[in-house]
């Protein structure tokens, strides 16, 4: 652990213009910790690396990355107590078939919670981005005992603050993990021919109804035109396909890919 003064006199190196590299090279500091000083010199203690347990609770730094992160998790995440290790594992299952969901994902876990690892464990037709951290439970109070559709599921005030200032990150995280975008077609009769027509609409399906509120909610908030589709399976599917509304999503969100 180095003292104040130490931390001080290295970044004032570096703002001497000198790279990373050769501060670190005199100084005998790693280029990691050089770094994470010039964006917080004080040093994380066990109680104030998150922003939840500290005196005064705050949200967390990342807001973007949070938003999108929440989403995932209420779509195909979960948080689970470590029998063996102490801690929480939030795990989020990524299909295989989209490479670029599992870089995102990956990208905003370790965001939210730059001191934790994360890594990508293989299951059969998808990879499960996990990360392990005493504090998972209190950036998502979410976590409970049981299904998400079995149990109520609210946001807490500052968690809707986000959810406002970010709303396109969050109804992303939300497509990307339990939505998608899809091409329809329909037939119509033009000069007494029979023509095949397509056009793209985006899909949400979730069992829980207090999800799909907090979904249709955010639509409203930004603007997108939506309407309950066909339910399947017990789950209620939520539809976009106004042009104006897709054009929208697409602006934002677009496909997995």
């Amino acid at each position: 652990m180095y003292d104040r003064s130490v931390r001080e006199q290295t970044l004032a190196l570096v703002a001497q213009g000198r790279s990373l590299h050769s501060v670190s090279k005199q100084t005998g500091i790693s280029r990691f910790a050089i770094r994470s000083w010039q964006t917080r010199i004080e040093p994380l203690s066990r109680t104030s690396e998150c922003p939840r347990c500290e005196r005064v609770p705050r949200p967390p730094e990342a807001a973007r990355a949070y938003a999108y992160l929440l989403g995932l998790y209420l779509g195909d995440g979960c948080i689970s107590k470590q029998p063996h290790r102490r801690g929480f594992a939030l795990r989020i299952a990524c299909a295989d078939a989209w490479p670029g969901l599992i870089v995102a994902c990956r990208e905003a876990m370790k965001a939210v919670r730059p001191m934790n690892s994360v890594c990508v464990i293989q299951r059969q037709g998808c990879v499960m981005v996990t990360s392990y951290s005493h504090h998972w439970p209190c950036l998502f109070p979410q976590h409970g005992p049981g299904k998400k559709h079995e149990r109520p599921i609210a946001l807490e005030a500052w968690q809707q603050r986000l959810v406002d200032e970010h709303p396109w990150e969050f109804l992303r995280g939300l497509i990307h993990s339990d939505g998608c975008r899809i091409t329809n077609w329909t037939t119509r009769t033009v000069g007494g021919a029979r023509k095949r027509y397509e056009y793209p609409r985006y899909f949400f399906t979730n069992m829980s109804v207090d999800i799909l509120r907090l979904y249709t909610d955010t639509l409203d908030r930004v603007g997108v035109e939506w309407k309950p589709a066909r339910q399947s399976r017990g789950a209620e599917n939520i539809s976009v396909a106004r042009k104006a509304s897709v054009a929208l999503m697409d602006q934002h969100i677009g496909p997995k890919y």
